[in-house]
């Protein structure tokens, strides 16, 4: 029997479509744009191979877009076909479960399913990402760590995927708060895979959690093999580079960035959108005129608020709604997230807890009605978490949330939340603390009855 990159056995019966299974393995943990590519041979070369249909329909899950369920769906059913032809390996067996489990509903027996495949074998690092990836969309953390730390020890020098199974060690270690481990981890998965994107990401977050923009910086630009080969995912690293430049008071660079890069292709891929959506929100909380950028914005969100795949996409979504002032379509989106969270699954438990109270204060925000908006992110911002993504991503949330109480004049609430914001960032407060907490000095120090607060 053949074996695959991942010292896997595999029940493909040509060497040519093993070559393809491994590109298609080492361009996935790459984040590489010849996945999908390389995939498509294998799928054509040997369709009955179930694993590789499996994969397809957990990839188009990932994706977080509504209209590409029915293609996972469809992929589903070609892996429980081939799989019922037998001949399948244990892991393929596994694979296929993990799809059907995500297909009704449930990506944490999903992740089960990925945890029994890398116990069958450890160094099976694509078994290891998707995992990985399916935590980092549920937001589970310290999940993520305990997952990598039983398997990293069967990723030694020799294994050929080492590199990509640091650099997710290292962004598990970040979402936890290791930031120094983060750092040496990420760079030694540099070194064993430059074009690691993954790695590279975790350390550029340990900058942006540290306040060390220029050395995320200059990470970035001394490392573009690592990423200008990437999907869609290179747009996140020039995201990355703007929350840096952002936080050194940059703002005209960073609406450069914006512009030439992180928007360059108008695309309404749902990571994309939360790049652009964020970065457009915390420069305006900044006082950064946007101009017209939110427009083009806010009708793809009008077009993707029936999707309802993920909390976060909707939330994103909700960003763009409120700040392109569409009071309409807000309510429409927020009403949606509602009635979904009534379902029953474990996407709807998300939606209602964190999700509907989130929607319900940033709509509230939009509307000026500060209180109001500070209430409801208050009450769930302790389960942020739950939306997914990570630290630097939800932290436009936070941002709100502080924001919210400023503005409400609820001074020593926002001060206790911008001190829990800079205890998980290292203990280092960023420019976004700094300048609001100079605010709130200054607020104290002109009336003596707000100094009593």
């Amino acid at each position: 029997m053949l074996h695959d990159i991942c010292t896997c056995p595999v029940s493909l019966s040509r060497r040519e479509t093993l070559d393809d299974w491994d590109a298609m393995t080492r361009a996935f943990l790459a984040h590489g744009a010849d996945t999908p590519v390389y995939l498509g041979r294998v799928l054509e070369a040997e369709p009955g191979f179930a694993m590789a249909h499996a994969a397809k329909s957990l990839f188009s899950m990932m994706m977080g877009r509504r209209e590409l369920v029915d293609a996972a769906r469809a992929a589903n059913a070609h892996a429980q076909k081939a799989l019922s032809a037998g001949g399948a390996t244990p892991r393929e067996r596994l694979w296929c479960q993990a799809s059907d489990a995500w297909m009704h509903g449930s990506p944490s027996r999903a992740i089960g399913h990925m945890e029994e495949a890398m116990r069958l074998n450890p160094a099976d690092t694509l078994s290891m990402k998707v995992s990985h990836a399916i935590r980092f969309i549920l937001g589970d953390n310290h999940g993520m760590r305990r997952s990598l730390e039983a398997v990293i020890g069967a990723h030694g020098p020799d294994h050929a995927l080492r590199g990509y199974a640091l650099g997710c060690l290292s962004f598990a270690q970040e979402e936890t708060g290791s930031y120094a481990e983060a750092e040496r981890t990420g760079i030694e998965a540099l070194h064993y895979a430059s074009d690691d994107a993954w790695g590279l990401h975790a350390v550029a977050h340990v900058y942006d959690m540290t306040h060390r923009p220029d050395c995320g910086i200059s990470l970035i630009e001394g490392n573009t093999d690592a990423w200008n080969h990437c999907n869609n995912f290179r747009f996140h690293v020039w995201w990355h580079k703007a929350l840096l430049h952002l936080d050194k008071g940059e703002y005209a660079h960073t609406l450069d960035l914006y512009d030439q890069q992180i928007r360059n292709e108008k695309t309404d891929d749902y990571r994309d959108f939360s790049n652009a959506s964020s970065l457009l929100m915390r420069l305006e909380l900044e006082g950064v005129n946007v101009g017209d950028r939110w427009g083009e914005l806010a009708e793809l969100a009008e077009s993707r608020s029936d999707d309802g795949c993920l909390v976060f996409a909707d939330l994103h979504y909700m960003l763009a709604l409120v700040g392109d002032n569409r009071p309409d379509a807000v309510a429409r989106l927020t009403a949606r997230v509602a009635e979904d969270a009534q379902t029953g699954t474990e996407v709807a438990r998300i939606m209602k807890d964190p999700g509907h109270a989130a929607a319900e204060g940033l709509a509230a925000f939009g509307d000026a009605q500060y209180d109001r908006a500070f209430a409801h992110l208050a009450a769930v911002q302790p389960r942020f978490q739950n939306m997914g993504g990570s630290h630097a991503q939800r932290d436009v949330f936070e941002r709100l949330t502080i924001e919210s109480a400023l503005r409400a004049g609820r001074l020593a609430e926002a001060e206790k939340l911008i001190s829990a914001r800079t205890r998980l960032r290292d203990g280092t407060a960023d420019a976004f603390a700094d300048k609001r907490l100079a605010l709130i000095e200054a607020a104290r120090m002109a009336d003596p009855a707000v100094a009593a607060q």
